[in-house]
């Protein structure tokens, strides 16, 4: 469960997989079910009592298998699914707390690319390290759906569930000579502490989530307009560049007015951060580093392959941590995601030099793109549970290749 501040036995880990007569190595008996517990708290109940940090609210959230070696394959058909949370600020009505767009305005978009062989059937080379790009982008189950709205704001909760196109999201008139904004509120399913507004593309990895509010108010009835990914991405590696007109992939009918009055809004502030700590504080916590390489043919982190037995770290319940991640290679993109809580992006850097941390990555993540060449260091909390949790690239191939490493909070 992305997001979710989860014990240890319920955060879905690779090896406690089962079927009737087998079991996965970490479990120890075959079985008909496994009950998860999720128990919709928020980090720093040992802090802040309750159910935690309301900073450490929680919004977009998806669920998908994560059974070692085959979650891309249980992914691609169809195993994953949605799981929003609502609260005081966030909270599913236009007439209180922050009063986004909600009910049957509050829309989830799901995107995944697929390959399909001459006869329309599903396929997918799962013995390839190198994994497999679809050309063709399933919106919520569907190519090239047709969505009918009407004249009003839509929050849409964008997520890619992959297993390996990247996207770049435009909004587009008919003529593809018009492309129009719309405001980002959050990113990997945390609001943002202030909406980013005037937009015009949001670049979405896979397991990456982001929720966006269009105004269609502004458009007359009849009026036809395209959601387009003009990020061009001819092979796994990474996106190569972003090219117009793009590729369609939904479609959008202003076919009525709102039957009530539009009362929803988008406020000059969302959801506030916790402050960082300061310099001095920063400055005297432990740092681990993890280079994501190929290793072998295979995928590695730190020259390792994923073992479910031995964890790889063990951070101590309550500390902080800063990890480094480092992307060895100029060819390949690794989406990143770290299990249990999410972190704050420190700095980046390409080639070794610095380079600025985009506003939609300034708030709460759990998943981080590291690029050809860089480097990104992460500011980590480790609250409220033990056990073991995972990180590992979330291009779905890397990470059934070995690209996975286990660590304790102990």
């Amino acid at each position: 469960m992305h997001n979710l501040h989860t014990p240890s036995e319920s955060d879905g880990f690779a090896g406690d997989y089962f079927s009737a007569t087998k079991a996965g190595p970490t479990l120890t008996s075959p079985g008909s079910y496994r009950d998860h517990f999720y128990p919709n708290l928020y980090a720093g109940i040992d802090e802040f009592g309750g159910i935690g940090d309301p900073r450490e609210a929680l919004g977009t959230l998806f669920y998908h298998d994560h059974t070692e070696g085959v979650t891309a394959p249980n992914v691609l058909r169809g195993l994953s699914g949605r799981y929003n949370i609502f609260d005081d600020l966030d909270s599913g009505d236009e007439r209180t707390g922050l009063r986004l767009p909600s009910g049957p305005y509050d829309y989830p978009l799901t995107f995944g690319d697929r390959r399909f062989d001459v006869d329309g059937r599903l396929t997918f080379d799962q013995l390839n390290p190198e994994g497999v790009v679809g050309d063709k982008v399933l919106v919520n189950g569907k190519i090239e759906p047709v969505l009918r709205v009407a004249r009003r704001k839509y929050r849409f909760r964008l997520l890619n569930t992959g297993p390996t196109r990247f996207y770049e999201l435009y909004l587009q008139n008919r003529g593809a000579n018009a492309i129009y904004t719309y405001t980002v509120i959050s990113a990997d399913g945390n609001l943002l502490p202030a909406p980013l507004p005037n937009q015009t593309g949001v670049r979405i990895a896979p397991a990456e989530r982001s929720d966006i509010v269009i105004d269609f108010s502004r458009f007359p009835l009849g009026t036809e307009l395209f959601l387009v990914n003009m990020l061009v991405q001819s092979t796994t590696r990474r996106p190569e560049k972003v090219q117009a007109p793009g590729t369609r992939v939904l479609k959008f009918v202003v076919d009525r007015n709102p039957a009530e009055p539009d009362t929803s809004q988008v406020p000059a502030q969302l959801r506030l951060l916790r402050p960082l700590p300061s310099a001095a504080e920063l400055a005297t916590l432990p740092v681990r580093r993890f280079n994501f390489e190929r290793s072998g043919g295979m995928w590695a982190i730190n020259g390792r392959f994923f073992n479910v037995f031995e964890p790889t770290i063990t951070p101590a319940q309550g500390s902080m941590e800063i990890w480094e991640l480092f992307n060895l290679d100029n060819g390949w993109q690794h989406p990143i995601h770290i299990h249990f809580e999410e972190g704050r992006i420190l700095s980046k850097t390409v080639n070794g030099v610095p380079v600025p941390i985009p506003p939609h990555e300034r708030g709460r993540k759990d998943v981080y793109v590291v690029g050809e060449n860089m480097s990104m260091r992460i500011l980590l909390r480790f609250r409220d549970f033990r056990g073991k949790y995972m990180m590992h690239c979330h291009n779905l191939t890397h990470e059934d290749h070995a690209m996975m490493l286990r660590w304790d909070i102990v």
